[in-house]
């Protein structure tokens, strides 16, 4: 199995709906998120709604506010301060902002600090492992009270297809790779399924923050906090709630110190406070053109973009575009049920990227008809001035009426005759 189909099949149990950073390309590697995903101020105060320990904490977009924010946190008895850039890409302690800062989290006592921190944050890019090198701009900080964690452990509710419903997944090492601990130490990784008719039971949360190591009262709380997160995990239709660390404090408390919520894009019409939280900010202006238009479009690095029909044939003709020696610059999947219309934004989409030299359009039709596709791909040809090379390959339903439509257009369009064909014709274009 390819490094594509695993990353998103590992990803992406509930829908083949891809969107924002969903496939991230860097020589052979790809990584999906799922539509929604919240800054995590807005996910401490999601968990804040429902009853979960978290930190004290408020967000700013203005240094001076930031700095007042941190004052009352050390009023109401906080001992320290910690200062977080808000953007979604991880890995922000280490990462650098264009005003010359070093670090999108800081530690300090003293809310001037504050000010003068988010003075060199707010307004200014921050580049970290997981952003492109031109970094995010950060428009909001979260200045939260600083804890030290005594233990740090590990706990996640998911949807799992095997158990056909939810479980909890945990253990007693966080803080790190949970895939590493899994690899290296399988016996500290606890799994619970749970009736989704029933919910979760008393003796389950207990099981589980017993094998997460809590002891005496920590373990009632835990307990609790478990009970609580499963309360949140149902009432949002999350496919994901995911704590790393979930720790307690040197004083006794148990808290979740960090968080990760992924949504039901189905359950949008049920979830609609939640979702009109979601920042576009930080997300690709086609990918949001491609919503507008019912489109699922996913940019990455290559030079071909890629027009199919479904995620699992998305999937294939990346694949074989990289074994015939090309790279994807992007896949717009057109859906089973697409018009002319759309057909026709969706070559508006992938040729505005500069970075496309060679178009494919590989589609096996089945509710799909090919003359509408075929239609589409004209009057976007001739509307759009198309000037980079055009590979189709079409089967299925109504082929034979839309390789004459493609035919009688007389426009340099290259059709292939198979999907391997196609492949090595797309690759061919761009190196000739």
């Amino acid at each position: 199995m390819s490094t594509v189909q695993n990353a998103i099949r590992r990803a992406s149990k509930c829908s083949y709906l891809f969107s924002r950073h969903a496939l991230q390309h860097a020589k052979t590697t790809y990584t999906i998120k799922r539509d929604l995903n919240l800054q995590e101020y807005q996910s401490k105060k999601l968990m804040d709604k429902y009853g979960i320990n978290v930190q004290k904490f408020d967000v700013a977009d203005k240094p001076e506010a930031a700095g007042q924010i941190g004052k009352t946190l050390l009023l109401d008895g906080a001992d320290e301060l910690v200062v977080k850039a808000q953007i979604l890409a991880g890995g922000r302690g280490k990462g650098h902002f264009t005003s010359g800062l070093k670090g999108g989290v800081h530690l300090t006592k003293d809310p001037e600090v504050v000010t003068k921190l988010c003075k060199d944050m707010l307004g200014y890019n921050l580049t970290t492992k997981q952003t492109t090198k031109d970094g995010v701009r950060v428009s909001k900080v979260m200045v939260a009270e600083a804890l030290d964690i005594s233990r740090e452990t590990y706990f996640a509710i998911l949807m799992d297809r095997s158990y056909n419903g939810p479980v909890m997944v945990g253990s007693p090492e966080g803080g790190v790779d949970i895939e590493e601990v899994a690899e290296k130490s399988p016996d500290l990784i606890f799994k619970e399924p749970i009736d989704i008719l029933l919910g979760i039971q008393d003796h389950q949360a207990q099981s589980m923050a017993k094998n997460l190591g809590f002891t005496g009262s920590k373990q009632e709380i835990a307990a609790k906090q478990i009970k609580c997160l499963y309360e949140l995990f149902v009432k949002v239709d999350a496919t994901q709630v995911e704590i790393n660390p979930f720790g307690e404090t040197p004083d006794g408390r148990v808290v979740c110190f960090d968080a990760k919520v992924n949504f039901d894009d189905n359950a949008e019409f049920r979830q609609r406070d939640i979702f009109a939280m979601d920042d576009q900010s930080e997300t690709d202006p086609k990918e949001i053109e491609a919503t507008r238009h019912n489109l699922n479009y996913i940019a990455m690095d290559g030079n071909i973009a890629c027009l199919v029909n479904g995620a699992g044939l998305a999937m294939a003709t990346m694949d074989i575009i990289q074994h015939h020696g090309g790279t994807p610059a992007n896949f717009l999947d057109l859906g089973g049920g697409v018009k002319e219309d759309q057909v026709y934004e969706a070559f508006k989409i992938v040729s505005s990227d500069k970075n496309v030299e060679s178009i494919l359009v590989n589609i096996f039709a089945g509710i799909v008809n090919c003359a509408t596709i075929a239609n589409g791909i004209v009057k976007a040809f001739k509307l759009l001035n198309l000037k980079v090379p055009l590979v189709v390959r079409l089967d299925g339903n109504n082929v034979e009426e839309a390789k004459k439509i493609l035919q009688e257009s007389d426009l340099p369009i290259t059709t292939a005759s198979s999907f391997d064909d196609a492949a090595v014709k797309a690759v061919a274009s761009v190196k000739a």
